[in-house]
């Protein structure tokens, strides 16, 4: 064989492979958007991977997923949404936060977004119907501006002598006005008093608990929120500081030692997130796709933390409970 050849050879073996990768569609890209961070987040990430799993998607092998974690800072959800509609991402994903939902919305009409948000997404715009979401959107409703009234009612079984509820909210989040009006009316029927805080920097947290030793209210209740959320060591530290006894709408808090919460099973909701998130991949059309609504809810109390606040559960309290922590 001449020399020539060989080279000739030697060169169509070796960009041959390289024509056929090149030809080789690439694997679509979901963008997944979290209001907390990743550390503190990380299970939620899991369960919206298993729900990619069971239908038929695996990170890496046939997709590809760019997580993007907020940490509290939606300020950036603008920028972040405009950078995303300009590339070739497949599918939107913003299962546990409202604030991202309702900017992915705003910021395309074309791009599949499945969302979780808290309030009526008929009423925040997101879709058309329940049952028929018409247009490019679809998700999970997880009730958190509903539930946090029955917190309230929980708060008040375990601490009846309470009469004055500090309430600490992020005034970033859309939900939290909302979540305000409702414990607002509720409160006047069950004998409490409502005292609001607003937080939404690591600062700002701390500063809201120097009013709370400052005027000293029986109890309190932090809103739900992802940043806050991602902070539930933080929040789990000055709420024994100040031996406050606080409810929470989310497990997280009270496995990290806070006293109860109840509120939306988070991680079913992202896996059903992946699980839609999967299904419009296969071509399936988000208008098509009903929203679903969460029925997993979980009441949750740590009984250590009961013990150190000299707090007796009463005992048809605690046979409500879906799980008690030792």
């Amino acid at each position: 064989m001449k020399r020539r050849e060989f080279i000739t050879l030697l060169g169509g073996a070796t960009t041959w492979p390289l024509a056929a990768r090149a030809q080789q569609p690439a694997m679509p890209l979901v963008a997944f958007i979290n209001g907390g961070a990743p550390d503190t987040s990380a299970r939620y990430a899991v369960a919206f991977r298993k729900g990619l799993n069971e239908t038929g998607y695996v990170e890496g092998q046939n997709v590809t997923v760019e997580y993007h974690w907020l940490e509290g800072h939606y300020d950036r959800l603008p920028g972040l949404l405009a950078d995303l509609v300009r590339r070739p991402v497949a599918v939107i994903a913003t299962p546990g936060s409202t604030p991202a939902s309702l900017a992915a919305k705003a910021a395309t009409a074309t791009i599949p977004i499945v969302f979780g948000v808290a309030q009526d997404p008929v009423k925040l715009g997101l879709v058309a119907s329940l049952a028929r979401p018409g247009g490019n959107a679809t998700g999970i409703n997880f009730f958190d501006q509903e539930v946090v009234t029955k917190l309230l009612r929980l708060l008040h079984d375990l601490v009846p002598t309470a009469v004055r509820v500090a309430v600490l909210v992020n005034p970033a989040n859309a939900i939290a006005e909302p979540t305000l009006q409702d414990l607002q009316q509720a409160a006047p029927t069950i004998g409490l008093q409502i005292q609001i805080l607003n937080a939404s920097t690591i600062g700002e947290i701390d500063a809201a608990f120097a009013i709370l030793a400052r005027e000293r209210p029986d109890a309190l209740i932090v809103a739900p929120d992802a940043f806050f959320t991602s902070r539930r060591t933080q929040f789990a530290t000055l709420t024994a500081r100040d031996r406050i006894p606080t409810a929470f709408a989310n497990r997280d808090f009270v496995a990290a030692g806070g006293l109860m919460s109840y509120g939306t099973d988070f991680v079913d909701t992202y896996h059903q997130a992946g699980v839609y998130t999967a299904q419009i991949l296969k071509g399936t059309n988000p208008a098509d796709l009903p929203v679903l609504q969460s029925t997993k809810f979980e009441f949750v109390v740590n009984l250590q933390t009961a013990r150190a606040l000299g707090i007796e559960v009463p005992p048809q309290l605690l046979a409500t409970a879906d799980e008690t922590i030792e």
